[in-house]
């Protein structure tokens, strides 16, 4: 079978197509046949070398697929092979088939595509982290969702929708009127404009009551700055590590060294009636059970309609270079796939 390897750290070419075995499932595992995996940043960290969660290259990465169980490990009920399904995998989801454990494979709704499928599992888990487990989003808050245009971005927009609240984004100017379509109440082209007395201005000076950011460094001490009484910083990313196409040491440290370290120590936190949280999905994988019960929930959602995965543009493996760089690019709007034959998911 075919699997996209990064060969080593470094810019979207060490990025390679390679022949491997087909893998075997164990006991309680299952094999998905891939129609189509998605790419998220972290995939692109992991290239970089800036994500310490990866495995060290030479490795295949990928934390989401859709398609279809084509074989099953003992204890797994037989009747699974030949379902379509959408299944987590961490790492490896760059593969035309991947082994994961029988639980972390859930069956696609009729009419999900696979193509669809493969846009919803990471970013969707953790909006939903987010804004309901964490945040407690009620009706009327107003939420500021950095890289509202990113596939994070998008699902927040759904779900801020269905919690009733206010939402402020920001993204290029060439992006606002799809954001709209797609329910943002407020725009901000923070390549034109500074986003922090925007935000101000959008408010009446009161500020926001939950920021996503994850771009991290000095866009968290601005973040500090916006919150309202009561207020939550909501961290899931540090991009700004990952300037450029490849790994940039002086970058490392300019992002770490504008981290704000005073500010969110406990008292000042307490004194400034603020908070900051973390969210990180793929640290999850040893509460599976949650993570399926949250995805069962999400999918509901897209059976009523609520939840409405955009996949921007669907890359052959051959051009998973090209789909890197488009990402790093922010050209893209919504989620961007890798697919073993595009023609066959569209």
């Amino acid at each position: 079978m075919r699997q996209v390897w990064i060969t080593r750290h470094g810019p979207p070419d060490v990025l390679q197509v390679r022949d491997s075995p087909e893998p075997t499932p164990a006991a309680g595992e299952v094999r998905v046949r891939v129609d189509a995996a998605g790419i998220n940043f972290a995939d692109v960290s992991a290239r970089m070398g800036t994500y310490p969660d990866a495995p060290p290259p030479p490795c295949v990465v990928g934390y989401e697929v859709g398609g279809t169980i084509d074989a099953v490990g003992p204890g797994v009920d037989a009747s699974r092979v030949g379902r379509p399904v959408i299944a987590l995998t961490r790492f490896g989801g760059y593969s035309e088939a991947v082994v994961v454990p029988d639980v972390q494979a859930m069956d696609r709704p009729p009419g999900l595509s696979a193509r669809d499928g493969a846009a919803i599992p990471v970013v969707y888990l953790t909006a939903y982290q987010i804004l309901i487990e964490v945040a407690r989003v009620r009706a009327g808050d107003r939420v500021l969702i950095h890289q509202a245009a990113g596939g994070v971005g998008l699902a927040a927009l759904d779900l801020c929708a269905m919690l009733g609240a206010e939402t402020i984004g920001t993204a290029s100017g060439a992006k606002h009127a799809f954001l709209r379509e797609r329910g943002l109440s407020h725009a901000i082209d923070y390549r034109t404009l500074d986003y922090e007395p925007e935000v101000r201005r959008i408010t009446g000076g009161q500020g926001v009551d939950v920021i996503l950011d994850p771009m991290g460094g000095g866009s968290w001490k601005k973040g500090l700055r916006l919150l309202a009484p009561n207020g939550k910083l909501v961290c899931f990313g540090m991009s700004a590590m990952s300037t450029g196409q490849e790994r940039s040491y002086v970058g490392v440290v300019r992002a770490l060294a504008s981290v704000p370290w005073l500010a969110i120590n406990p008292i000042s936190l307490m004194n400034g009636n603020r908070a900051v949280a973390g969210v990180n999905v793929g640290r999850l994988w040893q509460h599976t059970d949650r993570l399926a019960a949250w995805l069962a929930r999400i999918l509901a959602w897209w059976g009523e309609g609520k939840v409405r995965p955009h996949v921007d543009r669907v890359f052959a493996f051959d051009d998973a270079p090209a789909a890197h760089a488009y990402i790093q690019e922010r050209r893209n709007v919504g989620k961007v796939l890798l697919a073993p034959d595009p023609a066959r998911v569209g």
